[in-house]
């Protein structure tokens, strides 16, 4: 028998297409409706032994899977091949870049026609006022897996003391700049502990004709990274995230926030990102950092691993970490959201898409997983085993003060996430000041708020 899993692109015309599709009125009825997809899904077929049929196969079934690109590893549909195996269950996953998913997401949930399983950032905010997970999304509480998901990472995924989401990815690594030890040590460069010292090393880095940051603000989101160093905030204030969620306190005119942004736009204007920032894409981190074309980039803990996979000569523990010096910032921000998997409550593929994320979430498939995606360390299971290197564990205990970033802290700011990227783009670009973004911040939370009727801002 020949098992096949999709795996679906869905380029930019073709999620117009879906757009016009799946809208129930509004503007994006008016799209032109497309007579084939712009866009064919590649498909994967592996030659496998004839299975047993499981009730499931017998009525072939096939579950969609839609998340943003890196969300979904090789290593997942790997184990997708090997869950139609044993299963019969087909997996069709349909990756949409990361800069049109949510619009896209959050058009097919308003619309009742969403894939069985989707792909959403975990927060106990936003699954609440962007997804609506007790009305969209499947209560997963009793399945035989959620017991194993770490305490902190199943908070983030829950309301009302049920559990709707699966988590994903590793949510113990956090961004930090990620460096080339040899590198550093070639130039005499020491790990920096505030910002001055951050520009020192990167003054010093250009000097030998090297790009101190690859930066990649085309993909819309990464930029965005950088201001998780707003835990210097917290740090200032430890209310001051209590404050924002009682409409009591404001982005625009804190120090620490005017602070962080202004000293990005100052990285830019300083050459520290190089000439090719605004077009650089994430997936080219690796090879760059390889290339030695680049010093440091802002990643996670995996850097060391994916560098040695574009060039088996970098070796894995050549990469160190530090954190994020924005605001003299030097403690590590933590953060338990991350991406998940979510199962529609539409769907007609329930117990199809249940028995996924078992397969997913068993022994097996969460070693695979660690063993095979480099940035994967500790995935957020008791049952997941440990993978972190030396270099990992240093950095870790380098910084024994940990803060909660704002994605997880703050209300309304992980939804606003692409909307502060593009506000971004703009300061780069000179479009718009620090404190405009900030105050851009305050507006699209403002609107978030008022969506979810939030007594706050009432």
């Amino acid at each position: 028998m020949k098992k096949k899993i999709l795996v679906t692109l869905l380029s930019v015309s073709m999620v117009m297409g879906m757009l016009a599709g799946c809208a129930q009125g509004g503007a994006a009825d008016t799209a032109p409706a497309a007579s084939e997809p712009a866009a064919a899904a590649e498909e994967v077929t592996e030659e496998v032994a004839p299975v047993e049929e499981s009730a499931d196969a017998g009525d072939d079934v096939t579950i969609t899977f839609m998340a943003s690109q890196d969300w979904i590893q090789d290593a997942e549909m790997e184990l997708g091949e090997k869950f139609t195996e044993e299963t019969g269950i087909k997996v069709d996953y349909q990756i949409v870049p990361s800069d049109q998913y949510e619009s896209l997401l959050m058009t097919k949930i308003n619309a009742g026609e969403c894939t069985d399983i989707f792909g959403g950032q975990s927060s106990q905010f936003s699954i609440v006022t962007q997804f609506d997970v007790e009305k969209n999304a499947v209560d997963l509480s009793g399945e035989s897996w959620a017991g194993n998901v770490d305490p902190a990472a199943a908070v983030e995924l829950s309301v009302g003391g049920k559990l709707y989401g699966q988590p994903i990815q590793d949510v113990s690594a956090c961004w930090a700049v990620a460096y080339n030890i040899s590198m550093f040590e070639e130039l005499g460069l020491s790990i920096p502990t505030n910002y001055a010292e951050f520009c020192d090393v990167c003054e010093k880095i250009k000097a030998a004709g090297i790009i101190p940051v690859y930066e990649c603000v085309s993909d819309g989101w990464h930029h965005v990274c950088w201001t998780e160093a707003a835990v210097a905030a917290t740090q200032a204030d430890p209310s001051y995230p209590d404050k924002l969620n009682n409409n009591e306190a404001t982005f625009e005119g804190n120090p620490e926030l005017t602070t962080m942004f202004a000293q990005l736009k100052e990285m830019a204007d300083k050459g520290y990102m190089g000439d090719n920032y605004m077009s650089n894409e994430y997936a080219n981190a690796p090879a760059s950092i390889a290339s030695g074309e680049y010093a440091m980039v802002l990643y996670n803990q995996g850097l060391g691993a994916e560098v040695n996979a574009a060039d088996p000569d970098f070796p894995v523990d050549n990469i160190g970490y530090f954190v994020n010096p924005l605001c003299d910032n030097q403690a590590l921000n933590v953060n338990y959201c991350g991406p998940s998997r979510f199962i529609f409550s539409g769907s007609k593929n329930i117990d199809a898409a249940k028995k996924y994320l078992e397969f997913m979430a068993s022994d097996e498939s969460l070693a695979y997983m660690t063993e095979n995606v480099g940035k994967f360390n500790q995935l957020p299971y008791s049952n997941a085993p440990s993978a972190y290197s030396a270099v990992v564990q240093d950095f870790y205990d380098r910084y024994p003060n940990k803060v909660a970033v704002f994605q997880a802290s703050v209300k309304y700011y992980n939804p606003a996430w692409m909307d502060i990227g593009a506000d971004m783009s703009a300061m780069f670009l000179d479009e718009m000041t620090p404190e405009e973004v900030l105050k851009d911040i305050d507006k699209l939370r403002a609107e978030q708020a008022a969506a979810a009727s939030d007594p706050a801002w009432q």
